[in-house]
This record gives structure tokens, sequence and C-alpha cells, in this order.
């Protein structure tokens, strides 16, 4: 029986020489193994209070989207900079080599609401944090963080359990 894992493309030297591109693409493109990620990244949260799946820009819309509508609860992008209509709140943080900045409309949660994380790898872990802080500003509570691939070796994982988050990631691969 596959894994999750085994339906992930490894695609070396890109963006450029020295990586090892985890590519979700073809993860995605299988109807067994999509349905496999979206019930395994479901599973540790099984019973729990859920008002919200939150996707974080891109891949977290797919993974987030099909949450979200298994759980029938509504689904709040998160995105780069620039990419929302109307009023945001706009959150800085560090990449490898400058700073980004995600935003969400500025009345996408309510204060008071259960909201999972969702996207499909967990590096440094800078985007996550910084979704975090802005589900926080709109005074919702994070109750978990679901990735389907885990690169420890670059520290995210730690930084949000630092934070006190429940991180759940289906897969790891070690090294860039």
């Amino acid at each position: 029986m596959k894994s999750v894992k085994d339906y992930i493309r490894t695609i070396p030297d890109f963006p450029h020489e020295g990586i090892m591109f985890r590519d979700v693409a073809t993860l995605f493109a299988d109807p067994r193994g999509f349905r496999m990620a979206v019930d395994q990244l479901l599973h540790p949260y099984a019973g729990m209070r859920i008002d919200r799946v939150v996707g974080l820009e891109a891949r977290g819309f797919i993974l987030g989207g099909a949450i979200a509508h298994q759980l029938s609860v509504g689904f709040v992008p998160i995105r780069k900079k620039g990419k929302l209509p109307g009023a945001t709140l706009e959150q800085a943080y560090t990449l490898e080599y400058g700073e980004a900045v995600m935003e969400v409309h500025d009345d996408a949660l309510e204060a008071g609401e259960k909201v999972l994380v969702v996207d499909d790898l967990l590096a440094t872990g800078g985007t996550a944090e910084a979704g975090i802080k802005l589900i926080e500003r709109l005074g919702a509570q994070t109750i978990g963080c679901a990735f389907v691939i885990d690169l420890p070796d670059l520290g995210g994982r730690a930084k949000l359990e630092a934070m006190g988050l429940d991180v759940h990631a289906l897969c790891a691969f070690e090294g860039l």
C-alpha cells in the first residue's frame, strides 16, 4: 500500500542548484493520493471544534478547500500582499533572502473562532507564523497546523511548537 510520501515527486536542483524540490502536484493529480492526504490531515483533529480552515498561499488553498468541504466549514485564504481586494491586515515575515508580506481580509474571521491552518510544506515556518499572527490579530485561535511535508532540518516545526501550537505533518524529508 502506498503512503502519501510515495505520491510526491522530487525534482533535483529546482529552483536552484542544491535544492531538492518536493512537488505535491503529483499527489494532487492522483485521486487516491489526494484523498489519502486530505483524510490523514484531518484525522488528528477528529471530534475537535473547527469553525474555519485557513489555507496559506498557494497550495494550501487546494488542501484547505478540500478539508473545509469535508468538515462543512468555511475556508479563508491567506495570500501574498496585493492579491486580495478590499480591506486587509498585513503581516511581514522573513524569507531566506529578504522579507515578504501576507494578507487576510480584515473581516475573514470572527473573534473566538477555532481555526485549522493548512499548507503543503513546512520549511522555516515563516509563512505559517505570519498566517497565525494574522489569525490572532482577528481574535481567532489556531487549534492546529497541518502540512503534507515537513522539512525538519529547516526548523519550522520547532518554531511553531515553541509558539504552543500542535503541528501535524504526513511525511518528512531530511536535508534540503
